[in-house]
């Protein structure tokens, strides 16, 4: 068995995790890629194609396990392979593109990575200087004359104009140096990987997640893991980002979120959400509920966008992952206990759909009154790129910012605290909880990333047209909830006070 550069950083990130991948995929398996995940793999190899235009003319090696055709490759000097693969005794990789440099007569390895280049770099950096390394060090060891590493990853400074200029699109990042100096880590690195993933036996204990937040586990956390409850201490508010606090818990046998002690110090969020699991007994504080609901003017419009963040731009003014406003749902209520009415908007049609957007917020939306959303630097981000984009509506969208209130504020401030959030302030949460008769389980689209991916397969032709009008009312259905919910949930509130 050889040890592929997948399951060496899906190791790095937690090794039984990796050794479950291998040894039991039906485990594995048990536990499906998301949505967003989903779409971050076909991003993935819809920017790979793309790359290949950097270097045309290329011979692609269709097989990844067609080790001896790569190798003739390689021995006939082709000047560009994409997806090679090479192995050795333990290690096999796939490349995305290695080009024959003839002034050194080297290979040159490009690395493309569908992230942009102002995606959170310090920490990419180390990972892709960890995945490159993995990949020098098996060119290495199979004999391939190796010269300069790049990554090669989107511009965030790239704005579409007319048709999309490649080489601006992309960027060319030389990681020779830093991959060098890791080198001798990455090895030793590697041959602790394979020992510990061919291992017959499977490691016993918890993890290595089991000192990570819950957004940091690993896929397969719960069977790793079953003597930690499903409400855990991994489930406190930010405890992710208080490693020590978290690992003393877990070092004392700490789990439930029941047993953590009450001297311990945490922030007041933190300590509220205890609180309230202990007692069972809600936080209310009216006052500052009250306070919050007095900045609120009829006429009320609760307003919700879908989008789509693209990696490649398709539209002239888009950057690499610009969000698409495609979708909105508006419910207004023009009084006090007046007529609640509903508007929604929804582009399928194959151009850009910024303008028919702004135009339909223009009529559907009312002039003058608050408009409520849920995070409202997501909604007021795309207002501001919208005029950006389209100057000549841009003091329209401003003023529409100027108006927007954010119905999460009240719980992100702790004013209402309630058993069932479990830390969190997402309207996923907030709505069962309060509103337990609403639902997003009886719908076909529960979640924004698979409403996001859906649009983008009806735009890119995807779906039947029988089917596409299908997934439209499912659209449809599913953001018209997110606004109706957080009517009801306002609601809920002006009766608690």
């Amino acid at each position: 068995m050889k040890l592929s550069k997948t399951n060496y950083l899906i190791y790095r990130g937690c090794g039984k995790n990796a050794w479950v991948r291998i040894h039991r995929p039906d485990i594995f398996k048990k536990y499906p890629l998301s949505a967003f995940e989903e779409g971050i793999i076909e991003t993935g190899n819809e920017v790979d194609i793309l790359a290949r235009q950097l270097f045309p003319g290329g011979v692609f090696v269709e097989d990844r396990y067609d080790f001896e055709y790569t190798k003739k490759l390689v021995e006939e000097k082709n000047l560009v392979i994409y997806q090679p693969v090479f192995e050795t005794e333990k290690y096999q990789i796939a490349c995305d593109i290695v080009v024959w440099n003839k002034d050194t007569e080297k290979y040159d390895l490009y690395e493309v990575k569908a992230s942009n280049s102002g995606e959170d770099k310090k920490k990419k950096d180390e990972l892709y200087t960890q995945d490159i390394a993995f990949q020098y060090i098996v060119l290495k060891d199979s004999g391939v004359p190796i010269g300069k590493l790049y990554l090669t990853r989107l511009n965030v400074e790239y704005v579409r104009n007319g048709d999309l200029n490649i080489n601006e699109f992309f960027t060319k990042e030389d990681f020779t140096e830093r991959v060098l100096e890791n080198e001798d880590l990455v090895r030793e690195e590697m041959q602790m990987a394979y020992d510990y993933l061919f291992q017959e036996d499977e490691p016993a204990g918890h993890c290595d997640c089991i000192t990570k937040g819950r957004n940091g586990h690993c896929t397969t956390f719960e069977y790793s893991n079953p003597d930690v409850p499903k409400y855990s201490v991994h489930d406190i508010s930010r405890i992710g980002l208080s490693k020590r606090k978290l690992e003393e818990l877990i070092d004392s046998g700490i789990y439930d979120i029941l047993d953590v002690p009450e001297d311990m110090k945490l922030s007041d969020k933190q300590l509220n959400q205890i609180e309230v699991a202990r007692s069972r007994e809600d936080i209310i504080e009216r006052e500052e509920i009250q306070s919050f609901l007095d900045t609120i003017e009829y006429p009320i419009a609760f307003f919700d966008y879908e989008t789509f963040p693209s990696a490649i731009p398709r539209f002239d003014g888009y950057s690499p992952y610009n969000q698409i406003p495609f979708q909105f749902s508006v419910h207004v209520l023009d009084k006090p206990k007046g007529e609640l009415t509903h508007e929604e908007f929804i582009y399928t049609g194959e151009g850009n759909p910024d303008v028919p957007v702004i135009e339909a917020l223009q009529k559907l939306i009312p002039g003058k009154g608050s408009v409520i959303v849920w995070y409202k630097s997501f909604e007021m981000s795309r207002n501001k790129e919208l005029g950006k984009r389209n100057p000549a509506f841009e003091t329209f969208l401003s003023s529409l910012n100027d108006r927007i209130i954010d119905l999460e504020d009240p719980f992100k401030d702790q004013f209402y605290v309630h058993p069932e959030f479990k830390g969190k302030t997402s309207i996923k949460y907030i709505l069962p909880a309060l509103v337990p008769e609403l639902s997003y389980k009886e719908l076909d689209i529960q979640e924004g990333g698979t409403a996001s991916n859906t649009w983008n397969r009806i735009v890119t032709g995807e779906y039947s047209e029988e089917e596409a009008g299908r997934q439209i009312k499912n659209l449809l259905k599913y953001c018209e909830l997110d606004t109706f919910a957080m009517v009801e949930i306002f609601k809920f509130l002006q009766r608690v006070v």
